[in-house]
């Protein structure tokens, strides 16, 4: 169950993700890491990996995001 729950939060934040990949909006991916984070702890509980494996993509594509805007834009 809770490997349901850590997915269900990381296709929704990889859509907003994918909606920070545009120029200029790139501020939401700030708050897309604490969610996709929630996301791994809740697929680190579970049994499963799919969460897991889920919000490190999610956290990563943020990540490297922010990384190439300079962390604003």
């Amino acid at each position: 169950m809770l490997n349901v729950i850590s997915l269900l939060i990381g296709i929704a934040a990889a859509v907003v993700a994918f909606f920070g990949l545009v120029p200029l909006v790139g501020w939401a991916n700030w708050f897309v890491i604490p969610v996709a984070g929630l996301g791994l702890l809740l697929g680190l509980v579970s049994s499963r990996r799919e969460g897991q494996i889920l919000n490190l993509v999610v956290i990563a594509v943020a990540l490297v995001r922010l990384s190439i805007g300079g962390g604003f834009i």
